[in-house]
């Protein structure tokens, strides 16, 4: 099947600001694809661009086989959007505010109060559907304003930063719900500077910066090309530090690093399993006293540092309204 979500070639410009270079992605149906850059990359704007709120300069975009500049009309039945801060109404109850939403879409009354009651219930609101949604945690914002992008039941749901600003708790809650919706088959596109956030949840990973299409793969396809996996020894005799650093040389491609304090060192192995099991092997039989020893791997963050020669926390400039 052809992918749910594809993007050819996509220009945006903003004024002198250049938002979307060309970028080239798809996502499969069912799955949840990770969109990571620095603040200002170009993720929000892609997102709009898909979600019909804004036209891209050139380039094409189809979700669920329609041309989102061409049909947008048939695109937005199919799609949800729950962007970086909640868009409900404070002043209304979640009840109201999901009520609401049915029926700009067109439902009947007692379906949308159907509806309504089911998202409630779903997203463990319905205690407090009938309070203000001004009275709700954080957490609990970010609940109904899922919920309100998922009354239509979307094919495709664009989380744009769903967790900023939510409590560990609430962040793992989501990413649960999230889980969830896939799991019942809708398609997700993720933006998210949280790093772990994707590694658990996405799929496909598509890294930009500038505009551009840096990357992309599973999260252990950029982890290994970033630098592979590095074994770390720790030995229960620091005198014996030097005789293993000499037996361990040629095992990898860079220098042996040896901490004595911890009495550990740490050799960089690729993606080679076997040549570390042979090294700690190697130790062993030359009467090396092993305590502990285990594979590395690169994290995301040593992902994005890498590819973007930054940290995921550096921000630079927001990405222009439209």
């Amino acid at each position: 099947m052809p992918p749910i979500i594809e993007v050819e070639d996509l220009h945006k410009r903003f004024g002198e600001t250049q938002a979307l270079d060309g970028v080239t992605l798809a996502v499969d149906e069912g799955t949840v694809l990770g969109l990571l850059g620095p603040n200002g990359a170009g993720k929000t704007t892609a997102v709009r661009v898909l979600a019909t709120l804004i036209l891209a300069d050139s380039g094409r975009a189809v979700v669920d086989g329609h041309d989102v500049h061409q049909r947008p009309d048939l695109v937005r039945p199919v799609i949800g959007l729950t962007g970086q801060y909640a868009a409900v109404d404070e002043k209304l109850t979640g009840a109201e505010n999901l009520h609401m939403v049915g029926r700009l879409l067109g439902m009947p009354r007692r379906v949308a109060e159907r509806r309504a009651d089911e998202l409630l219930e779903r997203f463990s609101l319905s205690d407090a559907g009938d309070r203000q949604v001004g009275t709700y945690s954080g957490g609990m914002r970010r609940r109904v304003d899922l919920a309100v992008s998922l009354v239509g039941r979307p094919r495709v749901l664009f989380l744009d930063e769903p967790t900023t600003g939510l409590d560990p708790a609430s962040r793992l809650e989501l990413w649960g719900i999230t889980r969830e919706l896939v799991g019942d088959g809708t398609t997700v596109l993720l933006t998210t500077q949280y790093l772990d956030e994707a590694d658990e949840l996405a799929d496909r990973i598509v890294v930009i910066d500038h505009g551009r299409v840096i990357e992309e793969g599973t999260a252990d396809e950029l982890k290994d090309r970033t630098g592979g996996r590095t074994l770390q020894v720790t030995l229960g005799d620091a005198d014996q530090l030097d005789d293993a650093s000499r037996r361990l040389d040629g095992f990898g491609d860079d220098a042996i690093s040896v901490d004595r304090d911890k009495v550990t060192l740490r050799v960089a192995v690729g993606t080679d399993t076997e040549l570390a099991a042979r090294a700690v092997a190697e130790l062993a039989s030359a009467g090396i006293v092993v305590e502990d020893f285990h594979l590395d791997r690169p994290s995301l963050d040593d992902v994005f540092l890498a590819l973007t020669g930054h940290a995921p926390t550096g921000a630079a400039p927001e990405e222009p309204a439209p």
